[in-house]
């Protein structure tokens, strides 16, 4: 287990850092990409360094820990960034649609207003992302080891004969 230990850290550290940057972030939109990357790559630095090939369960493994390392770095982190960034956040958001449409604009500003700045909602959004980051995590996993591992079928060496030569007879 502890050969999948190192991996999994560096893949979740990854994935939990690049899941709380403000901007960065928004990559997750898109299937949560952050988490499926570091659950491969987690599987990746594994494959690598292991004399033996790996199989589907270690992918889950490595991104299930990955998952859990980046879920935990997302609340720690995350929370407190979210709080720091809602108000930039939802400026620009209220810049870019009222750009598009100001009466839509002043909808949503009159929306954020009537939310407030409740620390409910931000806790609530933190748990939702960690759960989702330890699931694609461990799909990132899965993916990694068709991709990474190409020594499926090979069967350890023979064990060398010491038999004394070819043909002797080994009592």
């Amino acid at each position: 287990m502890n050969n999948k230990l190192k991996p999994a850290l560096i893949g979740g550290v990854v994935l939990g850092l690049l899941s709380v940057i403000p901007f960065v972030s928004a990559v997750n939109v898109c299937c949560c990409l952050w988490a499926i990357l570091g659950g491969m790559l987690a599987t990746y630095l594994y494959v690598k360094n292991s004399p033996t090939p790996a199989s589907t369960a270690d992918g889950a493994i490595l991104g299930a820990l990955a998952g859990v390392v980046g879920a935990l770095i997302s609340l720690i982190l995350g929370i407190p960034i979210s709080l720091a960034m809602g108000p930039t956040m939802r400026n620009l958001i209220l810049s870019l649609v009222e750009r598009l449409d100001p009466r839509q604009a002043d909808m949503m500003r009159q929306q954020f207003e009537a939310a407030g700045t409740a620390i409910g909602p931000v806790i609530i959004n933190a748990v939702i992302l960690a759960v989702l980051l330890f699931v694609f995590s461990i799909v990132g996993g899965l993916i990694g080891v068709p991709i990474f591992e190409k020594r499926k079928g090979a069967l350890p060496p023979p064990p060398p004969n010491t038999s004394g030569g070819p043909g002797a007879y080994a009592a």
